[in-house]
């Protein structure tokens, strides 16, 4: 059980990569805000995934996927993000254009759009969720993956609370490194899903 909930766990954060997103949050906000948009973004980003968790696998009934279907082109979105951030082409998970930056600079609350939808929160993320919750068979299974989201949002939490901190110790180039290691671990989930995927498609063939 602990064994899955790292699993879980490490699987959420390096994906969200909430270190990457804190020079984003730096651009956006005044320093006095960052608690108050550190306690709002978080919380958006545990909503968001709790209620993916639950309406994911609903939504492809719905639509009549299977699951090695998303097994497979989940582990392709992965690999492409995880290619993307080891090349150093992305500071966060998803990019943000111009014109949301531009936005988020005239609106009130940048917590929401586009801290936590979709810098933090994004496909990656969504595709992600949708996977583990797949896989997440009995109700203990469930149950840790809540438990993995609620650690992984409260990390998130704290990372964006502590931005200027980790700001000044890591610094552009630090940011950078830690972004491809993290593309490194993308890359090597995004295999599991993949070749899980593709061989579980090969056999109902």
């Amino acid at each position: 059980m602990f064994k899955l909930l790292l699993f879980n766990t490490i699987s959420l954060l390096t994906i969200l990569n909430p270190i990457a997103a804190t020079a984003i949050m730096l651009s956006l906000v005044k320093y006095s805000e960052i608690p108050e948009v550190s306690r709002k973004t978080s919380l958006v980003v545990f909503v968001a995934s709790v209620v993916t968790m639950l309406a994911g696998g609903f939504i492809l009934k719905l639509f009549g996927i299977n699951i090695p279907s998303i097994k497979a082109i989940g582990g392709v979105i992965l690999l492409i993000i995880a290619l993307n951030m080891i090349q150093g082409k992305e500071i966060a998970p998803t990019n943000a254009t111009k014109e949301e930056h531009k936005a988020a600079e005239n609106r009130d609350d940048v917590a929401i759009i586009p801290l936590g939808i979709p810098i933090l929160f994004g496909p990656g993320v969504i595709t992600t969720i949708i996977l583990l919750s797949e896989k997440a068979i009995t109700f203990h299974q469930k149950v840790i993956l809540l438990i993995s989201i609620m650690i992984s949002s409260f990390i998130v939490y704290l990372t964006l609370r502590n931005a200027i901190f980790i700001s000044k110790l890591l610094g552009v180039n630090g940011l950078k490194i830690v972004t491809r290691l993290m593309g490194l671990i993308i890359g090597a989930i995004a295999f599991l899903f993949l070749v899980g995927g593709i061989k579980a498609l090969w056999n109902m063939l």
